[in-house]
């Protein structure tokens, strides 16, 4: 599924423009987090930030927690990220976290380039599908 297919994550990916479009590139990525926490606010989408989402292996739940930066609707991850471009490690990264907790999807965001990057991920994407680069 591509993300004009899914209007939520389309929705919080039209308030990630808004505050690229607005702020630029270069600020960290905490700067970034306070931002869209406004744009989402004022869009309706309801989201916790910085939720702590528990990690289970095998059945059995780890001691160590995953923080998202953003949990919208009831499991929609987003990461943001402030770094010069996305590489598969970060690609990578959100996957697992998709995978690990059982979220619909996430959209991982990089505010630190000139344009606004992003990547739409779901669970059925394979790692071999990260060799895109970032839109």
């Amino acid at each position: 599924m591509a993300i004009k297919d899914n209007p939520f994550a389309y929705a919080i990916l039209g308030c990630a423009m808004k505050v690229h479009r607005t702020l630029g590139y270069g600020f960290l990525e905490a700067v970034y987090a306070d931002a869209l926490e406004i744009e989402l606010t004022n869009a309706g989408i309801p989201f916790e930030r910085e939720k702590e989402i528990r990690v289970s292996y095998n059945g059995q739940m780890l001691k160590s927690a995953y923080r998202a930066d953003f949990v919208c609707g009831e499991n929609f991850i987003v990461e943001l990220k402030a770094i010069k471009s996305l590489s598969n490690i970060e690609k990578a990264q959100v996957l697992n976290y998709v995978k690990a907790t059982d979220a619909t999807a996430a959209l991982l965001i990089n505010f630190g380039s000139t344009s606004l990057q992003y990547e739409y991920l779901t669970p059925q994407k394979r790692n071999s599908d990260l060799t895109n680069s970032a839109r």
